[in-house]
């Protein structure tokens, strides 16, 4: 006998009801939903956004950045893994670069987390960044409330690692992981100091057979690197750890060290306090791109955009000038 199929339910009520069920269709659903640029979408979206809320928040959501070839979707795996076989339910978060003709994602990193797509404990999510690292960041938080809805307590978001994603990730986490490869020197004066001061742990990895020696230098250089920045916390001090993923040597005492910096952070309630900043930021940030798109589709300014834009290009009005006509226009003044 053919086994029947329940559909999911498109409506906010419904959706949030198998969310609370812990339904992995239902979450991809809603994932979708929220990454819908269509006004009903949208609007069912926050409708979902506000029944789930108070289910949410019970997780450690992890930001995952590396230089290119470290071997970031290995070590996903790898720690993700770890963490189901200790009984977490772990989603994980990539933003994939996007192809600028097509839109859609290259990487596909479920074909390159090939056990954790098929674990029932993990939720694997690519999103495609559409060359909008805002749209990203904004439709990245969505989707991890809704995991968090859905009963996963391990939140994992790959960074493209390239310009600005890794302060806008930095910036929803609790944790900020910066892994590395076993190199130094030149190496160590190529990372971005900005980089390096959002990092909570520097992993650095592929600390293994011929590069293990290579790691070790590294682990203290980078060490050393940091003990000349300012902390970000005053109960945390940025540790540096060796591991190998493909191994899985070091795996555990990184969730070890994760563990340790939830607890400094919980001290004196910072890891709290950085959570209700960081929803404000997020309020002050759907605010700016929903005036911004209401601004571009405004009649007046849509019409007027063109020639304030090419007399910018030509010099014949200062930039600021331009800008305040536009608003002017847009306020009806």
């Amino acid at each position: 006998m053919k086994e029947t199929v329940q559909k999911i339910p498109t409506d906010a009520n419904g959706l949030a009801e198998k969310l609370d069920q812990g339904d992995r269709r239902a979450l991809a659903r809603a994932i979708t939903l929220v990454e819908s640029l269509r006004p009903d979408h949208r609007e069912v979206a926050q409708q979902l956004l506000n029944l789930v809320l108070p289910k949410t928040g019970n997780s450690i959501r992890i930001g995952i950045s590396g230089t290119p070839g470290v071997g970031k979707s290995t070590f996903i795996e790898a720690f993700g893994k770890l963490l189901t076989g200790k009984g977490h339910k772990v989603a994980v978060l990539t933003i994939d670069p996007s192809s600028q003709r097509s839109g859609g994602s290259i990487l596909g990193d479920k074909t390159r987390m090939e056990e954790l797509v098929r674990d029932p404990n993990a939720f694997i999510r690519p999103s495609p960044s559409g060359g909008s690292l805002g749209g990203v960041a904004r439709r990245t938080r969505e989707a991890m409330l809704l995991a968090e809805a859905a009963g996963f307590d391990v939140i994992l978001v790959e960074t493209v690692g390239v310009g600005q994603s890794e302060t806008t990730v930095a910036e929803m986490v609790d944790v900020f992981l910066l892994l590395l490869a076993p190199a130094g020197g030149d190496e160590l004066q190529g990372i971005k100091r900005g980089v390096m001061e959002l990092a909570d742990l520097i992993v650095i990895n592929k600390a293994d057979g011929d590069l293990k020696a290579a790691a070790t230098r590294a682990a203290a250089e980078y060490k050393g690197a940091t003990g000349l920045m300012r902390p970000k916390s005053k109960h945390w001090q940025v540790e540096v750890l060796k591991i190998s993923a493909i191994t899985k040597i070091g795996i555990d005492k990184l969730w070890e060290a994760i563990g340790r910096y939830r607890v400094a952070r919980e001290t004196d309630d910072e890891l709290t306090e950085q959570r209700r900043e960081q929803a404000v930021s997020w309020m002050w940030s759907e605010l700016g791109d929903s005036l911004m798109g209401r601004f571009k589709s405004h009649e007046g300014v849509a019409k007027a955009l063109p020639t304030m834009e090419a007399d910018v290009k030509a010099a014949r009005i200062a930039p600021a000038s331009a800008a305040e006509q536009l608003l002017a226009i847009f306020l009806g003044k």
